[in-house]
């Protein structure tokens, strides 16, 4: 264990924001976690569970303590003809898990190939692309209770999964850290290739009979395309979530805006694209200084250098004003704001 004050978490978030953390401590096991939640010096003091930070906007130094949960193996707990089963750590690189399981053969998550993150953050936003949602296979999150530190485990139904949306975000934030993620995959594999470019893609490379390596580097490639690398700049990926519209709302935007795109789901209500949506207002391309609308994806807010997470969402708060005002429609953040 790790454990350092006043550090810069400029390395730690995918923005690329300059913040300080007054204590950082590194975890490397299960050991860590508990010795450090255990020490009367750190007990009382406000803690933030920090990943891969890809899905963080720091607008301020964090005064509290930085817990960077880096634990890590993947184990294989059982096997039967049709399925196998997961156990990883939440410290894994998520698309490390990914490349595990294409090389193993094991199917379901490779429409979520190229996702940035760690395990642990996994169920916490249900990350979802292409059709397909980390909840379709979790079979349950284990988790260490911060105050009692007592190990529980939540089965998939207990964990009060939407879209974008957990338990962990809401009815057990800043009180469990996940440990670990049990996975159900498939070795008689159902792929889902209708949704967004996917299809396209496959065709484009003359592949008819795809494999799940296939498909997950199919959507490797468009998400490259899309979205830009936070190597290359920062950035959080999808900066809101895609609304959803009741059946008489889509009604009436429909008649105003005939070419707006939507996705009926199984409730009723229509989904939009939140990029459609901030492209049509003008934002696409948009900087502020160094705080900006990404050129080639509207719904990818980017840190060109030097701007502060006051910025970004500064930035953020009139990209929302102006899609009420055009087509009443409140778009949510997705990323954690600190």
């Amino acid at each position: 264990m790790i454990i350092l004050e006043n550090i810069s978490l400029k390395p730690y978030n995918t923005f690329g924001i300059q913040a300080e953390a007054r204590v950082f401590a590194e975890m490397h096991t299960l050991q860590d976690i508990q010795t450090f939640l255990n020490t009367a010096k750190y007990k009382g003091r406000q803690k933030l569970i920090l990943g891969g930070g890809s899905n963080i906007l720091f607008t301020k130094d964090f005064e509290g303590v930085v817990m960077k949960i880096n634990t890590k193996g993947i184990l294989k707990i059982k096997e039967t003809e049709q399925h196998v089963w997961i156990n990883t750590q939440a410290g894994v690189v998520w698309d490390d898990f990914v490349i595990y399981c294409l090389e193993n053969n094991y199917g379901g998550i490779e429409n979520l190939a190229l996702i940035p993150g760690n395990v642990g953050a996994c169920p916490i936003q249900n990350i979802g692309a292409y059709g397909v949602e980390v909840k379709d296979t979790i079979e349950s999150v284990e988790v260490i209770n911060m105050q009692t530190l007592q190990m529980f485990e939540l089965h998939n139904n207990e964990c009060d999964f939407g879209y974008r949306n957990s338990i962990f975000k809401h009815e057990l934030k800043d009180k469990v850290i996940i440990i670990s993620v049990n996975f159900k995959l498939s070795k008689k594999h159902q792929l889902h290739i209708e949704y967004g470019a996917i299809k396209e893609e496959l065709t484009e490379h003359e592949i008819f009979k795809p494999t799940i390596r296939d498909v997950a580097n199919a959507v490797s490639n468009i998400r490259r395309c899309k979205l830009p690398d936070p190597k290359d700049i920062g950035n959080s990926g999808s900066f809101f979530k895609n609304p959803s519209v009741s059946e008489k709302d889509f009604k009436k935007l429909i008649s105003l805006f005939p070419k707006i795109p939507s996705y009926a789901q199984t409730d009723g209500t229509y989904k939009i694209p939140s990029g459609w949506l901030i492209e049509q207002c003008g934002w696409k391309g948009h900087r502020e200084g160094d705080a900006g609308v990404h050129k080639d994806q509207a719904l990818v807010l980017v840190n060109h250098g030097n701007a502060t997470g006051s910025e970004i969402l500064d930035l953020a708060g009139k990209i929302q004003k102006s899609i009420i005002e055009k087509f009443g429609i409140n778009l949510e953040m997705e990323v954690n704001v600190i």
